[in-house]
């Protein structure tokens, strides 16, 4: 009664048709449902309108009708796993699993295990990927009604060259294959080298050098490729908010506390990133507030056996709420740095500098797409070298 019955809820018009046509109706469902037997049934009727009707009402139930019958198809093909780190032996958590070819793809739990339910059986090339760990691939053939446990042990990548690196043109590329190579510096390396300043941390990167140029005005340079500091574009959080002077005067004006990592591009990039982009550029990432902390440091360093010292105290601190929703990283460094005299000439190698810097960075997310970011950064800096620094700057030789 099915069929007959969604014939006549289609089609109201249908109710007109004689008592024997409607039986007939009634008894399709009993046959064997075929093209055969539904078509003989339709071209009996004189009608020519009326088949048409009665035609597509039969398309579309019939079609109905097998949904119904079939239902949905599970494969019962499952595929699951770990990662492991390959020297430390630990579960890896919240790492990429990735069924290439596919839109499929999902993340290791907090145990560092994974899981594929009812994926069409058939042959898969899955991929492990994490920052920081060689990418890793495996190929697989899954069957029906069957479970395959697939597992990996990662490597971490000592030259990062599976590191994703997006640039302002949006496009993704693997390191690899980048042809801009982008090397990271984080803060762990600020910290091991007792840096106070972007200027200290920036030697350690290959194909940059920071220069003293001036023993009397303390005039730096960072020189990307060998060449002048002004050809080397300084960004802020990827915003050119710096002049091409930062690159001369400006690297011990950014203390090391307020960084999270730098990001230096060596090469031409002066239509991505400005035109001072010529020999390379400088990305600065500032700390974003992540956990309820505060930290207070104080470093005292002595330059040579002169008696010169470089006193240095920075204050971090960072408030977040329960839900992540919102936030704000506060920082400050004052340093006084004697100058210093290595020829005993009277007149200075290194220059005097006092510097006091404060700022500031919060977040607010209005939605899970949407973030409001607000910055304050305010830096103050005398510096001065020459002579007679214990007296004013014009009563001096050479005072810069």
């Amino acid at each position: 009664m099915f069929f007959a019955q969604n014939f006549l809820n289609l089609h109201p018009q249908l109710e007109k048709v004689n008592h024997c046509q409607a039986a007939l109706l009634t008894f399709v469902p009993a046959m064997e449902m075929t093209d055969g037997v539904v078509f003989h049934y339709i071209f009996s009727l004189k009608n020519t309108s009326m088949i048409k009707y009665i035609f597509l009402s039969a398309c579309l139930c019939l079609s109905a009708w097998q949904t119904q019958a079939e239902g949905p198809v599970r494969s019962d093909a499952n595929l699951g796993g770990h990662v492991i780190d390959a020297e430390t032996g630990e579960h890896l958590p919240y790492y990429a699993i990735i069924l290439k070819g596919t839109p499929y793809a999902t993340l290791t739990d907090a145990s560092g295990h994974y899981v594929f339910r009812d994926l069409k059986p058939g042959p898969y090339t899955v991929e492990a990927q994490f920052t920081g760990y060689a990418s890793e691939s495996k190929n697989i053939e899954l069957v029906a009604d069957s479970t395959i446990e697939l597992n990996f042990t990662v490597r971490p990548d000592a030259f990062l060259l599976d590191q994703i690196v997006v640039t302002s043109s949006k496009s993704e590329l693997k390191r690899r294959n980048s042809p801009s190579l982008v090397n990271v510096l984080n803060d762990k390396t600020f910290r091991l080298v007792s840096a106070c300043s972007l200027a200290d941390g920036l030697n350690f990167q290959p194909g940059v050098r920071v220069e003293n140029d001036c023993q009397n005005c303390g005039f730096t340079q960072v020189r990307i490729n060998g060449l002048d500091g002004h050809y080397s574009q300084i960004l802020l959080n990827s915003r050119p908010v710096f002049s091409a002077l930062t690159g001369v005067y400006g690297l011990e004006q950014i203390p090391a506390n307020m960084i999270d990592r730098v990001e230096v591009m060596r090469g031409g990039g002066s239509a991505l990133f400005g035109s001072s982009a010529v020999g390379g550029t400088i990305n600065i990432i500032t700390k974003d507030p992540t956990v309820n902390s505060a930290k207070v440091s104080h470093s005292l360093t002595s330059i040579g056996i002169s008696g010169s010292f470089d006193n240095n105290t920075t204050v971090n601190a960072s408030v977040v709420t329960d839900n992540n929703k919102a936030g704000i990283f506060i920082y400050g460094q004052s340093r006084y740095r004697d100058g210093y005299d290595a020829g005993t000439d009277g007149f200075t190698e290194i220059a005097q500098l006092k510097t006091q810097t404060i700022g500031a960075r919060s977040f607010l997310r209005t939605s899970d797409d949407t973030r409001l970011t607000i910055e304050y950064h305010n830096t103050h800096e005398y510096r001065r070298g020459g002579d007679q620094l214990d007296k004013p700057a014009h009563e001096a030789m050479v005072a810069e």
